[in-house]
């Protein structure tokens, strides 16, 4: 689906919805509870119903209703699976280390940029730990073996999802574990995160460490908070000039993605700005910033493993709307040209499509987004929520 936008301001109220990153976390400790879990979520996306799907195929019973989901937990561990993770990368890296911790001979099937997207070092440790890794063919996964309990060593310096999927199997195993994180953690929130849901679920985590084998314990009933990194597109529409409020938000979050808040408005000065934790605000904060003083940020180097590369596909995007930006191996400046419209490529990068949308607002010309179908990946009624602001576009089917 290609979509053509009239550039217009925005105006209204829009309710963020529900976090993608928390109802990962709180549907899988759901599966592994003591008895079932309501989760609040009334909205899904390609992501969720990814986890929610793999979950299903390991003997959970989850259901979705108007609210969210009811998740009746694991009774009977399957000997195999076939688990259609999709193009989520956060299915694959927290359910990885799971299935190696529950000892199921697991085949993931993976869709889109996914298969090339990096599993080492986890690969290799959960090899040391027990398990056998092998590809079958370029878009399957296969997890053989069981974890043991013990000391795992990983580097946080790829993805903090791979700290995730430990956190959960070492939970499941058991007896003593501890993670033994080196060099420098990236997106250390989201492993806060990860934290926040095992602690809402009975589960004692000390500095990494923790004894596994131990039930969740359900708490019954639980709200998935509300999602940054997708309330981030409307508050950047916010501060380039339209009238938006959004809700829904919570100011003690530990999404990483709530730096936004200081962030965008920090714009209106050139800011140098470190990626590390915030990759996934990196394109929205670049349209921003093209429409402002410009910024530079650093450590980028986690954007080129992303849905696409995303430096490339951002500095794609703004040359393609009449800006410019260059990068480096660990930065990315963006200049404060101005934007004016074009046609952008999403790459199949839902981040990509959201910005260009966004990018509209404040265009003189018509931008057309090729490849929009993708923001089904994290917000499938984006589009929707933009025309009841106001925003006008018309739609082609390919």
């Amino acid at each position: 689906m290609d979509i053509t936008i009239t550039p217009k301001k925005l105006s209204g109220r829009v309710t963020a919805i529900p976090s993608k990153s928390q109802a990962h976390r709180l549907l899988i400790c759901a599966a592994f509870a003591d008895s079932p879990t309501v989760l609040h979520c009334p909205d899904t996306n390609r992501d969720i119903e990814a986890t929610a799907a793999c979950l299903r195929a390991l003997g959970a019973d989850i259901q979705r209703t108007a609210e969210g989901y009811t998740v009746s937990p694991i009774q009977a561990i399957p000997a195999t699976a076939l688990l259609p993770c999709r193009d989520s990368g956060s299915t694959l890296r927290f359910l990885l280390p799971v299935v190696g911790a529950l000892g199921v001979d697991a085949v993931f099937q993976m869709e889109g940029r996914l298969p090339q997207r990096p599993l080492s070092p986890l690969w290799e440790e959960m090899e040391r730990m027990g398990c056998q890794l092998s590809r079958p063919r370029s878009d399957t996964l296969r997890c053989q073996g069981k974890l043991k309990a013990g000391t795992y060593t990983i580097s946080g310096g790829v993805s903090s999802q791979f700290i995730t999927g430990l956190l959960l199997a070492c939970a499941l195993i058991p007896g003593k574990s501890r993670i033994e994180i080196t060099g420098k953690l990236e997106s250390a929130p989201y492993v806060t995160m990860t934290l926040r849901a095992m602690e809402a679920f009975g589960m004692s985590i000390q500095d990494f460490t923790l004894e596994g084998g131990q039930v969740f314990h359900s708490p019954g009933e639980l709200t998935v908070e509300g999602d940054w990194s997708n309330g981030a597109f409307f508050l950047a529409a916010k501060e380039l000039g339209s009238d938006v409020e959004v809700t829904n938000l919570s100011p003690d979050s530990a999404q990483g993605d709530r730096a936004a808040a200081a962030l965008l408005p920090g714009l209106r000065d050139h800011l140098t700005i470190d990626a590390a934790d915030i990759p996934d605000l990196v394109p929205i904060l670049a349209v921003t910033a093209a429409c402002k003083q410009g910024a530079k940020f650093t450590n980028i180097q986690r954007l080129r493993l992303k849905e696409s590369d995303r430096v490339e596909s951002v500095i794609e995007m703004l040359q393609n709307l009449g800006g410019r930006a260059e990068a480096d191996e660990t930065t990315l400046t963006v200049y404060g040209t101005g934007l004016i419209g074009g046609t952008v490529d999403a790459k199949n990068d839902h981040r990509i499509a959201m910005s260009a949308a966004i990018a509209a607002t404040v265009c003189r010309e018509p931008v057309t987004i090729l490849g929009a179908e993708c923001v089904q990946k994290s917000y499938p009624q984006f589009f929707e929520e933009y025309r009841k602001l106001g925003g006008s576009y018309e739609q082609y089917l390919r």
